[in-house]
């Protein structure tokens, strides 16, 4: 019967609700004590070019530190590499060959197009691909320079666009994913000597609606062109791959918008007070299409821009409240604030106590500037 009443009261959700259900559906509403692998295989993949908040955006939905999630991705349980749209994105080693299997034949045309602009056909970078795995053979873990240097192939300009369409194509290819980190710097490895290659593949239609059901339970409520957004695939096929797991979610037309979220519905009290300090990028923001229901639109310039450069952001009650950024010192991190409207000295004192999580991640004393 209790069960009956959520689901009731789920479906009278109004677009102002909207933010606080997705902290529970992306496991900010509490600390959970799930491994971080665990984390990031809910979520399906987690935006992550920005690798030191991306280990946050993790670490700020279970009782982690940095270190415990930099041991999962040195041993592979999570993968950072290319996947879905061309960006960076954390996945579970459990994911990584099945969500390749759907996404990278869209995300190469991105590469390839790339690399043709300095004269490397689909021919070429196959070449390279067998130089690079006899490079990387026998668990050999080496850093892009050190690749590139090997291939002889020299920087061609100060972005080195070319050597980053090599070596994403490697990703996309299934070939090569991170290795150990070589102290601050990125490795690659074979992913096959990494993670074990699974007996059976899944059919397009099968990852298609395996992907949107992983995305509208771990992001939802959110829309159609939510999931087209961050899957990378057009509207149609988003809409085809909802139509295949429609009788598996629970859906809400709010402001003539259908809303698609999960049908595991939990009896949480979501709209206790909450405050969350989250990373650049994280997935509250950047895995929708529009962010309206979770930030006001003349905030969102000051929280990230038209080029999709993202801030660390400040989290009242589901809602954007400001700003920050965090320099590592020696002994401890030094934590500034940006509030979008003037806040009290009293109010500051209540909202900095949500930092505290960030501090037993990072295991060091921190100091509010």
């Amino acid at each position: 019967m209790q069960r009956c009443k959520v689901y009731f009261d789920i479906l009278k959700m109004t677009h102002s609700e909207i933010s606080p259900h997705r902290l529970v559906s992306q496991k900010l509403h509490k600390t959970t004590k799930c491994s971080p692998q665990e984390i990031v295989h809910y979520l399906g993949a987690m935006q992550a070019q920005d690798y030191a908040m991306a280990k946050w955006a993790v670490g700020s939905r279970c009782d982690a530190s940095e270190k415990e999630i930099e041991e999962a991705v040195n041993s592979c349980k999570i993968i950072r590499t290319h996947i879905l749209r061309p960006t960076w994105h954390f996945v579970s080693a459990d994911d990584i060959y099945w969500m390749l299997d759907l996404s990278a034949p869209q995300v190469k045309k991105f590469t390839a197009s790339a690399a043709k602009k300095y004269g490397f056909d689909s021919k070429k970078l196959d070449q390279i691909n067998t130089s690079i795995e006899k490079l990387l053979a026998r668990n050999n873990h080496l850093t892009r320079d050190e690749i590139m240097q090997e291939l002889d192939i020299k920087k061609t300009s100060k972005e080195d666009f070319l050597s980053a369409a090599i070596m994403m194509n490697a990703e996309l290819d299934g070939l090569v994913c991170n290795g150990k980190m070589n102290g601050k710097q990125i490795t690659y490895a074979l992913l096959e000597e990494r993670v074990e290659r699974p007996n059976t593949k899944l059919t397009k239609e099968e990852g298609l609606a395996k992907l949107a059901k992983r995305y509208f339970e771990s992001h939802g409520p959110a829309t159609l062109l939510d999931f087209s957004w961050w899957s990378g695939f057009s509207p149609t096929i988003s809409k085809l791959a909802i139509h295949s797991i429609a009788s598996e979610l629970n859906s809400v037309e709010i402001e003539n918008q259908t809303y698609w979220f999960g049908s595991d519905v939990s009896n949480e009290n979501i709209f206790r007070e909450s405050v969350h300090f989250l990373p650049a990028f994280d997935e509250i923001l950047i895995s929708y299409k529009t962010r309206e229901a979770s930030i006001l639109a003349e905030h969102q310039t000051k929280a990230f821009t038209n080029n999709g450069i993202f801030k660390p952001i400040i989290m009242e009650n589901g809602k954007v409240i400001g700003t920050w950024k965090r320099t590592i010192k020696k002994d401890h991190a030094k934590i500034e604030t940006m509030f979008f409207n003037e806040i009290k000295n009293s109010k500051k004192e209540i909202l900095f106590e949500a930092i505290k999580p960030f501090e037993n991640y990072l295991e060091t004393k921190i100091i509010i500037e």
